[in-house]
């Protein structure tokens, strides 16, 4: 039995989890919820509940609407959880899902939590939206964006990089290390043409052009780093008072002054989610809880074949099934 949940650790989902009406099973049951969205929004400029409610699949795919709709879906979820006695033993999220985390952890506020992730969104979609703009007028658009690789391991993906960018291949970069059988890449339109063709030669299983709005999590999305570097400084960060995990180095983070620095590096460097998985792993926790919208964090843990059990936890349904479990 997992004593009061302290045994636990919290993962949070990002971009791609999202759907309509995500949390609104929670804001209507729990009064400590209905607080915090209410600061929440008044932290973010825009009414939580309202964008949760009335945001449709299409709407809730552009970055600057779904960065703050899943962060306070995520950190609904955590507050449930801690209301019914599960606190979390460490946290991690997977790249927006990072900023959940460190406001479970004491390292950001809730309210500055939502105020950073909504500015994030909306410098993040500008510069898609930039990209996009210079793309379109030239022939053959040469848009950047992403593609997943199936069937190669992170090693394998990495090296290759190294060794086409070395021999003249441009403009291509490892962007979210998923698990030992998926890696996500970002580049140019071009770049990844010519990469998809080189990694099915390689012996990858399938290579699939991902609908997001830009090359997230590589250096051609620096634009945004541009306009958000000075909104982020004027933050405070504190230390972590719980465990917490970085998608930069893998490994844990000590201080603010770490997560800060770590948290600007995050918009172009990659997610090393593998590298945390294994991190999490070693602190031997009885149960891993994907807390926030949908399941795919769950399924990266399977495949990373951890024997530790992950559920889900982002729903009241979820979190009834997981009490059960944790309590058995």
């Amino acid at each position: 039995m997992v004593n009061s949940g302290s045994s636990a650790a919290f993962l949070f989902p990002g971009q791609g989890a999202q759907y309509p009406l995500m949390a609104m099973d929670l804001l209507e049951a729990y009064a400590s919820v209905q607080r915090l969205f209410k600061a929440a929004s008044q932290a973010a400029g825009q009414d939580l509940e309202a964008l949760l409610r009335n945001s449709d699949a299409d709407t809730l795919k552009r970055t600057d609407v779904s960065q703050p709709a899943i962060t306070i879906a995520n950190i609904a979820a955590a507050t449930v959880l801690q209301e019914r006695g599960v606190s979390p033993r460490a946290c991690a999220g997977f790249s927006l899902g990072e900023y959940a985390a460190l406001a479970v952890t004491g390292v950001l506020s809730v309210e500055d939590c939502l105020s950073l992730v909504t500015r994030r969104g909306a410098a993040m979609q500008r510069a898609a939206e930039r990209i996009a703009e210079r793309s379109a007028g030239s022939e053959g658009s040469n848009a950047p964006g992403m593609a997943a690789v199936l069937g190669l391991s992170p090693e394998q993906v990495e090296s290759l990089i190294a060794q086409w960018s070395a021999e003249g291949l441009k403009d291509l970069y490892g962007a979210n290390f998923n698990s030992p059988k998926q890696v996500v890449v970002a580049g140019t339109a071009a770049s990844l043409a010519e990469a998809e063709k080189r990694f099915k030669e390689a012996g990858a299983r399938r290579v699939l052009r991902l609908a997001v709005a830009g090359p997230f999590h590589s250096p051609l999305i620096a634009e945004a780093v541009d306009e958000f570097g000075p909104l982020l400084e004027a933050v405070s960060f504190k230390d972590p008072q719980l465990p917490l995990f970085s998608n930069v180095t893998g490994k844990r983070v000590f201080s603010g002054a770490e997560a800060k620095a770590l948290a600007l590096r995050q918009i172009t460097e990659p997610v090393r989610w593998t590298l945390e998985e294994g991190a999490l792993g070693e602190l031997n926790p009885q149960a891993v809880l994907e807390v926030g919208p949908g399941k795919v964090l769950q399924g990266l843990w399977k495949d990373f074949g951890s024997p530790i059990p992950c559920y889900t936890a982002g729903t009241l349904v979820d979190i009834e099934a997981v009490l059960a479990a944790l309590n058995q």
